[in-house]
């Protein structure tokens, strides 16, 4: 049977390197049919016109499609993959901006800024995946990479639909540690749990051995640089914490940085590299992804993607690090919570394995955060003004009630043309 394989969000700069990823996997993932959809359609035309001329390089035999129809786009694939961003970076800059006037850190996928985009970005993503299960093959999958991860995954769920959540977090760590290590990176399997953007590594196993401790032994000064955080928190935890733990970690320094003002937001910068990077993708002689799409953000995403997509389709039964259901993975929290645990992936999806508690001190902060998602979903679902105030003060970044008031009532307004269940009431 004919593979079809819809991108949603397909104007977006990453595109090219998700084509590279399923060229490079076309041994076990033949797509006979790509198509890249976007509601802008400049950007579709010039990114659409990189990715055929790399196809065309490599010599692909299957066919792309560029529509800006989304049910033309869906029809009969098996895979939807979302990877849009609503509001656009405009909206991202709000996210990062906005919360510094009452306290609070800015950021596009943790504390108010990620509340605020899983508003604007739930509805969207469960109206795609309603289409999908109207005109989308038998069976098919909607593959979320659209942050924040863990809530719209949990918001798929929750509403019943076929779905998998995806980060890149684990294969970025999977990396490094394999090039810290001196082996290949498919001998590294990592202990990766918690939740999208709130997970720590407990164990990184080589061929079945465990080498946490002598990685943090010879290298916590270089990997707690490389997370940003000081080298005696990982060794406390005995564990090694992502990136973004460091926004619950220093929030106080983190804070302090960002209304500083001493450096652009992280959305001003990705704004100037996407300018950059689209005015390389209109080159007519570029056929290969630009090395700056690599500061774009989203290392290794084509890597995880076409490895996840060419898994389910496959049933390959190998294990990689996705967002899906608990059930019993990790003690202490609901069967139906989205975790980001190692899973087997096979023809009916991901299985997740069976691990340790979680101590503590990670445990109480996954409860909380949990917490916050499902209010979060319910908010963005309902348009719920009371479980949006209730989600702000579940959120460990917010959680004071004078302040979650006032931040809630700025970030609806600010997003209005979005949020039509906030304010289309009757």
């Amino acid at each position: 049977m004919a593979l079809k394989v819809a991108v949603i969000g397909g104007g977006s700069t990453y595109t090219p390197e998700l084509v590279e990823g399923f060229l490079a996997h076309s041994s076990r993932l033949p797509v006979d049919e790509l198509v890249l959809h976007d509601i802008d359609a400049e950007r579709l035309q010039v990114v659409g016109g990189l990715a055929r001329r790399i196809m065309q390089r490599r010599e692909w035999p299957g066919q792309l499609v560029l529509t800006q129809d989304r049910d033309l786009a869906i029809d009969g694939a098996g895979f939807v993959i979302v990877q849009l961003r609503v509001g656009g970076q405009a909206a991202r800059l709000l996210d990062e901006t906005l919360p510094l006037e009452f306290g609070c850190i800015g950021q596009e996928t943790t504390g108010p800024g990620g509340f605020a985009k899983a508003l604007r970005t739930v509805p969207v993503v469960l109206d795609i995946a309603e289409a999908t299960a109207r005109h989308g093959a038998k069976d098919a999958w909607v593959v979320d990479f659209t942050n924040p991860v863990g809530i719209v995954t949990q918001a798929l769920l929750d509403e019943g639909h076929r779905a998998i959540g995806l980060c890149n977090v684990a294969i970025g760590f999977q990396r490094r540690f394999a090039a810290k290590l001196g082996v290949e990176p498919q001998r590294v399997a990592l202990e990766h749990v918690g939740l999208n953007h709130l997970t720590w590594e407990r164990a990184v196993r080589v061929d079945g051995v465990d080498r946490l401790h002598d990685l943090i032994e010879t290298s916590a000064d270089e990997i707690g640089a490389d997370i940003e955080s000081p080298a005696a928190l990982i060794r406390l935890l005995g564990a090694i914490p992502s990136y973004y733990l460091r926004y619950f970690y220093f929030t106080d320094v983190v804070l302090k940085e960002q209304v500083s003002g001493s450096k652009r937001s992280r959305a001003e910068e990705v704004m100037a590299i996407e300018k950059t990077l689209l005015e390389m993708y209109r080159d007519p002689t570029l056929a290969e992804k630009p090395k700056l799409l690599e500061k774009r953000g989203g290392a290794y995403y084509s890597e995880a993607a076409a490895q996840l997509i060419a898994s389910l389709h496959a049933g390959t039964g190998d294990e990689q690090v996705v967002d899906i259901r608990n059930d019993g993975a990790l003690p202490g929290l609901p069967d139906d919570a989205v975790v980001e645990v190692p899973a087997r992936i096979g023809l009916d999806g991901a299985t997740p394995g069976r691990f340790e508690p979680l101590a503590p001190e990670l445990l109480g902060l996954v409860q909380q955060v949990k917490a916050y998602e499902r209010l979060s979903v319910q908010a963005a679902i309902h348009g719920d003004r009371a479980a949006a105030l209730k989600a702000l003060l579940a959120n460990p970044l917010v959680g004071r009630y004078n302040v979650a008031t006032a931040l809630l009532d700025a970030l609806l307004e600010a997003n209005r043309r979005h949020l039509p269940r906030f304010f289309n009431r009757g």
